[in-house]
């Protein structure tokens, strides 16, 4: 009997594995990629090198004013000078200190519920939704233990912006909740009342919301009654993305199998005992990535503020270009303005993904 000894496996050709592996499969797998690919790369070596000359190089970056932007790449001296007004818009220096706090003491509580295995995190959860509101309005404000009071039309930036955003999607989420539940009930009052403010609130603009809210609703309250502007766009940006929200919820509710439901009846469930417990953990979970992306076009949204006399992070920084002392480094602002926002999506975005890896032990496969 011959025995067939096997032959050792060759190893793989070096044009198909490593760095000329993924070269060969992703930019030169064919002739018509492989001229997409110069082409791409021949415009990036005419583009990069001066915008990188242009911003690092050849850029001013020590001096406090105009005349301190001898060379000719960008001047961020503009941006290093107007920095605190564009984190704070016209918030009084002397009390930046309450705005660090507050932001500080979220950042500081978001944490803590975060990281797995600390104690008490019912206590904190229930502190951070009840108790931060009232403490960050008393110290954004004032009028408390002698805090000097800082009318809201001179709060601004960065500043701004976080708090439009944070509090619109603080309203939004449970709101939203709510009405996709009340859009698949099968009461007829519940569900037509939440068909209607669905639709009625995505078909109209947010630019739109924020003008009537602005301007159309004085004119149908008491003359002595007065809504503060900023709280009148938190009411107005609220609403609009409590419909988004309750769509976004409402696809999770559909994907949920009917099975589901079905189970917690037949284990004796009430209907809330249900949701809490069973459908809505599920649901949420599903719709991570729609939650997430919400919140950050609500949080590129809150520059249409604008139109209001608020001024956000963009619109401060484009009413410093009004400024005869700074005419002419309008780019230098509005890169500043994209970076920040890239800064904040972007974290979003990771924190998202790693949320849906986190979670998704439901579905994975052994």
């Amino acid at each position: 009997m011959i025995i067939h000894t096997p032959h050792p496996d060759l190893p793989a050709p070096t044009t198909s594995v490593g760095a000329i592996g993924w070269l060969k499969r992703n930019l030169f797998s064919s002739p018509v990629n492989s001229l997409f690919t110069l082409a791409a790369l021949y415009v990036l070596y005419q583009l990069v090198p001066p915008m990188f000359n242009w911003a690092f190089i050849d850029a001013n970056w020590v001096g406090d004013s105009r005349e301190a932007c001898t060379n000719d790449g960008a001047c961020w001296v503009f941006v290093r000078v107007r920095f605190t007004q564009f984190m704070f818009g016209f918030y009084p220096e002397t009390e930046y200190w309450r705005a660090i706090l507050a932001f500080c003491m979220l950042g500081s509580l978001i944490g803590y519920l975060l990281i797995e295995g600390l104690p008490k995190k019912g206590w904190v959860a229930g502190f951070t939704i009840i108790g931060y509101p009232v403490f960050a309005y008393a110290l954004f404000y004032g009028g408390w233990f002698g805090l000097p009071v800082v009318e809201t039309y001179k709060w601004g930036g960065l500043m701004l912006t976080l708090i439009l955003s944070t509090v619109g999607m603080f309203f939004a989420l449970p709101c939203g909740i709510i009405l996709a539940l009340g859009r698949r009930s099968s009461m007829p009052v519940a569900r037509s009342l939440s068909v209607v403010y669905i639709e009625l609130w995505r078909g109209v603009p947010l630019i739109t919301v924020l003008f009537m809210s602005s301007v159309m609703l004085p004119l149908f309250i008491p003359e002595n009654i007065r809504i503060d502007k900023l709280l009148r766009a938190l009411i107005g940006i609220s609403m609009f993305q409590t419909a988004y929200m309750a769509e976004v919820v409402r696809s999770g509710l559909q994907a949920l199998p009917k099975g589901q439901t079905e189970a917690a009846d037949a284990m004796g469930l009430s209907y809330w005992q249900s949701m809490y417990l069973i459908v809505l953990p599920q649901a949420l979970k599903t719709v991570i990535p729609g939650i997430v992306n919400t919140f950050i076009e609500l949080f590129k949204d809150t520059s249409l503020v604008m139109i209001i006399g608020l001024f956000d992070l963009l619109s401060i920084i484009q009413s410093s270009f009004t400024d005869s002392k700074w005419l002419g480094f309008s780019v230098e602002g509005y890169i500043f303005a994209g970076l920040v926002y890239w800064i904040f999506c972007f974290s979003l975005s990771q924190y998202s993904q790693h949320l849906e890896r986190k979670l998704h032990t439901g579905h994975a496969r052994m």
